[in-house]
């Protein structure tokens, strides 16, 4: 458990704020009760109060400006509300709503708009949120504080309220509804979320070049859109806090305004990518006689993570065509030159690498990456790719057992000495490579039945222990750390892995951004439920994007019905919205002005398929970091996840959520079954191969005979159905 934050030094305004909490007198403007928290609505000055007690032990406030100290307020009655106030004064009108979780449970909205009678020039504000004591005191209070927003990730803090002993609680400002604020104000949501104890929540931010935050006359603006989602018994184990957490966040993931993920045609975008791939100059380089690829258009030596992440993804497209790609064969030709016999493992670059590198340099998870690529290509009957794989698996256990399976940033291959022991952001090492480690072992015991392999995958899981929210150090590796979590529980039936799964997913979560973004060029793409390729970056990666994905998959085939139902929520909304995400990583589904002009790597081309590497929540052009070519396998992994080929018939099925089984019933019905929480709607879609597709006439029922009408829109069939249910399809055609 972490330890208990303390209150150092008092801040005036937290003086000024017991001072209201405990001096109230007057009536409250509204009261009500929810769950077990008595709450209060109360104009104090130039602010307004909600004030949540459990019992007489005290709890928290919530602080939100009204601006006028001449307001006065009056109640409103509006539909799904539990309380609303409408406060008029002489700088503007406030509005307050609070909602609240229907069945009881004491989660709490409050959302406030302001409508300003003229320009005002806002400086400061004081963060909204006040714990305080049975007397309403802050400064006495007692609490540690688990995790915060990090960069322009989720506005959340996620923290247990001790003395009083009032609970666990997540806060969370839901950033999608503020992006008026930002784009008004010239101000960007960075680390808008955290704060000091007992000066907690959110603070408004400014505009960095003036610092102020300008209120346009008459525009009406929401300023707070606060969550909060209460646990009277808190859990304290790290595994315990991480379900809870992750319940916690799936339990108001409806009040965080997730949009409908769109249909991208990633069939098109795939055969386009495979083209590009065998064409494109830029993409390919020959070395030793063999084609190799370009991390970067044109850009960069060609490595051996950037040809096996390339091959495993082929290797999905060849299964679902059901022909070999001869990309596939070009590039297994050439991998063993990455191999060293000496060393027995493979390298990073080929011997031939320029001086400009340091070919002995190796980034810790960069040595398991290409194995695991590798391995899939293996357990797939590649033969060349499971000798080698089996070559190379005894130097990736010695490094592990070298560094006792701690990883550093980067150290030397040949000797294993250190280069760069910890990021300087948060001076840790590559905390979540025993994830990546561990599946890759995992992989190794399903090839080869050696149980020394299992015993490895859970000597790295075990090694992970009490890193709590400080797990993640980049995505991708951490989605494999869960799935070979939640794989060591199939194999071993011991439930602490499937538990320890919990502890990487909410650090993954915790690095998540659930908000959509409309600040400056990120109009133009969606960063919903995207994920910062590592702890202390500032955006959203496309590798680490479609990687997690195929973990995830993975992940939720192991996890079954066994899951909470926030995890099967997160993860497979996760999923679902990748598929829109993914998209607006290539250059030409984004406006020529929201690419970047300066570029670290390479070029930009619109017309190669290939993603960009980054996108930004803060509206910062596209591409900064390059166009990657190691990324392609992107459309691939989504078109054979996503797009379902059923024999002789004249559509491909399309499911946005996973779908875990179809079976003919005859040549004109199936029934399938698609993954996914019993509260979540999921599209489905008929593709038409043939070329009139309205030729087609689908039905689709439930298993309970309830009919779910398809409907023609943009030269598909679609409708939207409950997951996690069996449905039947029959379809005629017209002769």
């Amino acid at each position: 458990m972490s330890q208990a934050d303390t209150v150092q030094a008092i801040d005036p305004v937290t003086v000024r704020a017991s001072a209201v909490l405990r001096e109230a007198s007057e009536a409250p403007a509204a009261a009500v009760r929810q769950g077990g928290l008595d709450i209060e609505v109360r104009l104090v000055d130039d602010a307004l109060w909600v004030v949540m007690r459990r019992g007489d032990a005290g709890g928290l406030a919530l602080r939100m400006p009204v601006f006028s100290p001449d307001a006065r307020c009056r109640g409103l009655k509006i539909p799904g509300s539990i309380a609303a106030l409408e406060c008029e004064g002489s700088l503007g009108t406030s509005r307050l709503v609070l909602t609240a979780d229907p069945f009881g449970l004491e989660q709490l909205r409050a959302t406030l708009t302001f409508k300003p009678t003229r320009d005002l020039a806002i400086e400061w504000v004081p963060r909204d949120l006040v714990p305080f004591d049975v007397k309403g005191d802050a400064a006495q209070t007692l609490g540690h504080v688990e995790a915060r927003q990090r960069k322009t990730n989720t506005a959340l803090l996620y923290f247990a309220l001790e003395r009083p002993a009032f609970g666990k609680v997540l806060y969370l400002q839901n950033l999608t509804a503020l992006n008026d604020y930002f784009n008004m104000t010239g101000s960007k949501p960075t680390e808008v979320v955290g704060g000091d104890w007992p000066d907690l929540g959110y603070r408004p931010p400014v505009n960095p070049e003036t610092g102020k935050a300008i209120l346009k006359t008459g525009q009406k603006v929401t300023l707070y859109d606060t969550i909060l989602s209460i646990r009277a018994y808190p859990q304290q184990e790290e595994t315990d806090s991480a379900w809870q957490f992750l319940d916690m966040l799936g339990a108001v993931y409806g009040w965080l305004s997730p949009p409908t993920p769109a249909l991208h045609d990633w069939n098109a975008r795939a055969e386009a990518t495979l083209w590009d791939l065998e064409n494109a100059p830029e993409a390919r380089v020959r070395h030793y006689g063999h084609t190799y690829f370009h991390p970067y258009t044109a850009s960069e030596y060609p490595d051996v993570m950037v040809q096996l992440s390339i091959a495993s993804a082929l290797q999905d497209w060849s299964r679902w065509t059901g022909e070999a790609h001869p990309l596939s064969r070009e590039i297994m030709a050439g991998i063993g030159k990455f191999y060293d016999d000496k060393l027995k493992t493979l390298r990073r670059y080929l011997p031939n690498v320029g001086k400009d590198k340091d070919a002995d340099a190796v980034d810790s998870w960069y040595l398991y990456h290409p194995l695991l690529n590798l391995s899939n290509l293996a357990l797939a009957g590649d033969e060349k790719a499971s000798e080698l794989f089996l070559a190379s698996i005894d130097y990736g256990i010695r490094a592990a057992r070298h560094f006792k399976y701690k990883w550093p940033i980067m150290y030397k291959i040949d000797d294993f000495s250190v280069i760069t022991d910890v990021a300087e952001a948060d001076d840790r090492g590559q905390t979540d490579v025993g994830g990546i480690y561990a599946w890759v072992m995992l992989q190794a015991f399903e090839l080869t039945h050696d149980e020394r392999f299992l015993a490895e995958a859970e000597m790295a899981i075990s090694a992970a222990e009490g890193m709590r929210f400080d797990l993640n150090y980049q995505a991708n590796l951490t989605a494999w750390g869960a799935a070979a979590c939640i794989r060591l529980w199939r194999i071993t039936n011991r439930k602490e892995h499937l538990d320890q799964s919990y502890v990487y997913l909410a650090s993954f979560f915790h690095n998540s951004q659930i908000w959509k973004s409309d600040i400056g060029l990120a109009r133009h793409w969606t960063n919903f439920l995207g994920v910062t390729c590592l702890q202390d970056a500032p955006y959203m990666a496309a590798y680490e994007c479609f990687d997690s994905y195929a973990a995830f998959e993975r992940y939720l085939d192991y996890g079954g019905p066994h899951l909470i139902p926030g995890v099967k929520l997160l993860v497979n909304e996760f999923c679902r919205h990748a598929l829109d995400r993914g998209w607006y990583y290539y250059p030409d589904a984004i406006p020529p002005e929201a690419l970047a002009s300066e570029i670290r790597n390479g070029h930009i081309d619109p017309e190669l398929n290939f993603p960009l590497e980054d996108l930004y929540a803060d509206g910062q052009k596209a591409g900064q970091v390059g166009q990657e070519i190691y990324g392609s396998g992107a459309a691939l992994v989504y078109a054979t996840r996503t797009l379902h080929r059923i024999e002789g018939a004249p559509f491909l099925l399309f499911c946005d959520s996973f779908v875990r089984a179809i079976h003919r019933l005859d040549e004109g019905t199936l029934n399938l079954r698609i993954d996914g929480p019993d509260t979540t709607k999921v599209r489905l879609a008929l593709l038409p191969t043939i070329t009139k597709g309205k030729e087609i006439s689908p039905r689709l029922w439930t298993s309970d005979q309830k009919v779910m009408e398809m409907e023609w829109a943009e030269g598909r069939y679609e409708a939207w159905v409950p997951a996690n249910v069996a449905l039947l399809l029959a379809w005629t055609q017209a002769a």
